[in-house]
């Protein structure tokens, strides 16, 4: 059985697969706790691997799940992930990277939160896809652009609940950017454009 928060059918708000529609399984739980994070883990179900994927079959024709969280790498095993593909999905996941994830997952975004967070384990990720630093202005992104060689490289602008303190968050991440040129911008369009 997997807790779930929520399953969802929108567009991918960040990173490399902005604007590709998307249904997405929100994972209950995760081991760390940074700030901003904006998921409710007060509720959740208790799902098998088929309601799972006959909860997303009614969106099949968008082809991408991503399973996301608070931390998927606490439940998603390999079993999911197969019944996935075999409904016809490809998969990806955003992970802080803390635990291993299930080697037949298509797509990896790792989101590291050592800087936010106290105590974060070392990372566990045998690959990485994409990375994807959340941007405060305060520490420096580049120690992350180096750990895997050929992954995208996004910075998202922290999303402090402060429209004035985002605005220069955002100005800073754009000017490193222009500074660093193999990172990608990656906003939260979904909050944007006020979807889910």
């Amino acid at each position: 059985m997997y807790r779930v928060n929520e399953i969802f059918y929108s567009l991918q708000g960040e990173g490399r697969h902005t604007g590709r529609a998307a249904v997405f399984v929100r994972f209950s739980g995760c081991n760390l706790h940074c700030p901003f994070c904006d998921t409710d883990f007060s509720s959740h179900q208790q799902m098998t691997a088929d309601d799972i994927v006959d909860t997303i079959s009614q969106w099949q024709s968008c082809g991408f799940v991503v399973l996301t969280g608070g931390e998927p790498s606490l439940q998603v095993d390999e079993a999911l992930v197969e019944k996935l593909h075999d409904a016809g999905f490809i998969v990806a996941t955003e992970t802080n990277g803390t635990h291993a994830l299930p080697a037949n997952i298509d797509w990896v975004t790792w989101s590291p939160k050592d800087q936010f967070a106290n105590h974060v384990p070392p990372l566990q990720l045998k690959k990485i896809n994409e990375i994807k630093v959340v941007f405060d202005g305060l520490h420096d992104p580049e120690p992350y652009a180096s750990i895997a060689k050929d992954a995208y490289l996004c910075l998202q602008p922290c999303d402090t609940g402060n429209n004035q303190h985002n605005q220069q968050i955002t100005a800073q991440c754009v000017t490193y950017i222009q500074q660093h040129p193999h990172w990608h911008l990656s906003l939260q369009t979904h909050k944007l454009i006020n979807i889910p």
